[in-house]
């Protein structure tokens, strides 16, 4: 049996319910006595069972009647915050962000920005996803993420609307029992722990660029995807990395963080973080695009 009912009938219900007088709950409702009897008599027909008890001096709640009564109010309720919230999500206020992120910018300024926001919308929901930019690219595809903060290249950001974060430079990772000074010739013949090329390919050309710009080719030891597990594999002997200087936040015991010699300065490479996000993201986007812009 269908039984699908509008909002109307559900409102004539609560107002009777509440005042037990089909007088009183008509002048409530702004209509007359008949048509408030008829329509309780065509939705109590369309449930299938009688919501009050009438005689000539009273009318009272059947246990029906008494069962619905709150859950018919909370419906309501419902049902008058549909305007308020549609507004707000229109303008960014209520919804839904989905966020992608690199492990990097996890040790800088995200958990702040994070939380910044959702003291300042507490409406949106924050949906965080951790992956790598090829990861993140594919999702944007499949229209599976709003935004994200990627790691590239300067100068070659993924093909989206962007704001850049900034530029820093790479560092090298070491054993804490490698030497403190290392020739030039000695530190770029060292087993090289990387990232694979297809997650960060203008990121990984300019490392590769880096070692042929002082002709020498990389050792590649051991590729990793994260750039924490690059630093753990560091840790435990299997060769140095290039990492970006915000990682030296992250402490292991047996690493040690150094800047490159002098004399290897010249075609350094260094990294830039960027918010990235879809051109028809949600009106949340732009919050959050303008809060991450005001407090970077």
């Amino acid at each position: 049996m269908n039984v699908e009912i509008d909002l109307r009938a559900w409102r004539q219900f609560a107002v009777l319910a509440e005042t037990l007088h089909f007088g009183r709950a008509a002048e409530r409702l702004h209509m007359t006595q008949p048509p408030l009897t008829l329509a309780i008599q065509q939705l109590e027909r369309r449930l299938g069972t009688p919501l009050f008890a009438r005689t000539r001096r009273s009318v009272a709640l059947t246990p029906a009647g008494e069962a619905l009564l709150e859950p018919a109010r909370a419906l309501l309720e419902r049902a008058a915050a549909l305007p308020a919230l549609a507004r707000g999500a229109a303008r960014g206020e209520q919804g839904r962000l989905r966020l992608g992120f690199v492990s990097t910018v996890g040790y800088g300024p995200l958990p702040g920005w994070l939380r910044g926001f959702r003291e300042a919308w507490p409406g949106v929901t924050v949906e965080l996803r951790e992956a790598t930019g090829d990861v993140q690219l594919e999702a944007f595809a499949r229209a599976e993420l709003d935004a994200g903060f990627v790691l590239h290249a300067p100068g070659h950001a993924p093909a989206l609307a962007r704001l850049s974060l900034g530029v820093e430079p790479m560092v090298l990772a070491l054993p804490d029992a490698a030497p403190r000074r290392w020739r030039p010739a000695e530190l770029l013949r060292q087993p090289l722990v990387i990232f694979p090329r297809g997650i960060a390919p203008s990121l990984y050309d300019a490392v590769l660029a880096f070692y042929h710009h002082h002709r020498a080719a990389p050792a590649i030891a051991q590729e990793a995807i994260q750039m924490q597990t690059i630093v753990n594999l560091v840790s435990a002997g299997l060769g140095i990395a290039l990492v970006p200087r915000s990682m030296t936040l992250l402490q292991r015991p047996g690493i040690a963080y150094r800047s490159l010699p002098v004399a290897l300065a010249e075609a350094a490479p260094s990294c830039e973080t960027s918010l990235v996000w879809r051109a028809d993201a949600p009106p949340a986007v732009e919050r959050f695009v303008a809060h991450v812009k005001a407090h970077r």
